[in-house]
């Protein structure tokens, strides 16, 4: 399976619109299979600034193939997913909680 990952594996980015895959370099294959040699999922922010650069890099140079379906390949195997999460602004502003005043403990105590 190494091998398969080494020759022809893709990289899946997890995108707002849903997996997408990308066909790296083999040097990038290489540095790929040494990120992901513990894990198989990595959030971008976990990242180090070189490897968010070369996956943003990988992004933009190429384009997103929706399905590991690549280079005529039935299923092209997947050396590692990274995960990317909408950045905050584009959030629903999130509600402040609301604070108990205590009633519902009072009530709770007295219960038997």
């Amino acid at each position: 399976m190494l091998i398969e990952k080494l020759a022809g594996g893709v990289v899946g980015v997890q995108t707002p619109i849903g997996p997408r895959y990308v066909m790296p370099s083999f040097r990038q294959r290489i540095y790929l299979l040494w990120m992901f040699r513990n894990f198989a999922i990595l959030p971008y922010a976990v990242l180090n600034g070189r490897q968010q650069r070369m996956i943003d890099r990988m992004c933009s140079e190429q384009h997103f193939e929706s399905i590991a379906s690549v280079n005529g390949m039935d299923e092209a195997p997947i050396i590692g997913t990274i995960e990317r999460r909408p950045s905050n602004q584009s959030l629903p502003p999130r509600h402040p909680v609301a604070r108990e005043t205590g009633t519902l403990a009072a009530e709770a105590r007295q219960r038997p």
